[in-house]
């Protein structure tokens, strides 16, 4: 099996559940707070750890309890937890979240470790670069770490995802170039082309970041579907899972694992997005990040009774 590298974010994720996502000077109470394992990057390793993948993490976390509770969820899922890098001096990443009725979350992150992570820290790791076949990043942790790492995996002729959240203020161009596959939701694909409306002008603005550098886009749209724009067979629509939505944290990030391990075992951008629909469908019916990611065995299950239900 090919070697799967994310090299991102750990946090711990303390959500409450709300009526309403509040408005500016606007109080709410919750009756309930959770505190689970997230961040993008640990996120994405504990989806492919669920799901079967030869994964390893690359991240930074601080010597306290979040650290415990992150190392102790993803190594229960099977991720290679020894290149985390526990850093004295700062506490581990935290997310707070805020998930409504309709199962939307907003979302504030306190970097902690995360905003450590340095290109020392990847000079350090280069052997796990050399060794691995995909490498994954998102952008909760230093850009310039980032496009470093990135320049290095794609110099050693790795295949390099990238989800690009969040989206920094000035993105920088040389990114492009680095990337394979880049995976930004409605909103981030907007905020990185300059297209206004982009779900309505999908094909222009996969253009724009095809002429930046990339090969590949894929646009999750939510209940909207996926738009796939595949250098080799072109541009389509996917129609999105039709379920009931209670919390879509972890959702864009699962996709994002699905994604790389079905493209891991030889399968095709179309089939591999076809799949992570499946797995992102079944994250936003449970509540959590890492906890509402299914196994292998449950994404079997659920396409099998979606097959038989057609």
């Amino acid at each position: 099996m090919k070697k799967i590298l994310v090299i991102g974010s750990l946090n711990l994720d303390m959500t409450v559940q709300v009526d309403h996502t509040p408005v500016v000077g606007e109080t709410i109470l919750s009756n309930k707070m959770e505190m689970n394992a997230g961040g993008k990057g640990a996120n994405q390793a504990c989806a492919l750890g669920k799901l079967g993948a030869d994964v390893i993490m690359l991240g930074a976390v601080g010597r306290d309890m979040y650290a415990d509770i992150q190392m102790d969820s993803l190594n229960k899922a099977g991720v290679d937890t020894t290149r985390v890098i526990v850093k004295d001096e700062v506490s581990t990443g935290i997310a707070l979240i805020t998930v409504n009725r309709d199962g939307d979350n907003s979302i504030i992150v306190v970097s902690g470790a995360n905003a450590t992570l340095s290109k020392q820290d990847i000079d350090d790791n280069l052997d796990v670069i050399k060794e691995s076949d995909i490498v994954i990043f998102q952008l909760e942790v230093p850009l310039e770490t980032v496009c470093y790492a990135a320049g290095i995996a794609k110099k050693m002729g790795k295949m390099v995802i990238l989800d690009p959240a969040p989206v920094p203020k000035n993105f920088p161009d040389e990114l492009y170039h680095h990337v394979d596959i880049i995976k930004p939701n409605e909103t981030e694909l907007g905020m990185l082309t300059g297209v206004d409306n982009p779900e309505e002008h999908l094909e222009k603005a996969a253009a724009c970041l095809r002429k930046k550098g990339v090969k590949d886009v894929i646009v999750t749209l939510g209940e909207k579907g996926v738009y796939l724009d595949d250098k080799i067979s072109g541009a389509e629509r996917i129609p999105a899972m039709k379920v009931q939505a209670v919390d879509t944290t972890a959702a864009g990030d699962s996709f994002t694992a699905a994604l790389a391990i079905m493209l891991a075992e030889g399968k095709g951008l179309r089939e591999a997005a076809i799949f992570a629909n499946y797995v992102s469908a079944i994250v936003v019916t449970r509540k959590g990040a890492q906890s509402s990611i299914p196994t292998l065995e449950e994404v079997k299950r659920y396409i099998e009774q979606k097959e038989v239900a057609v």
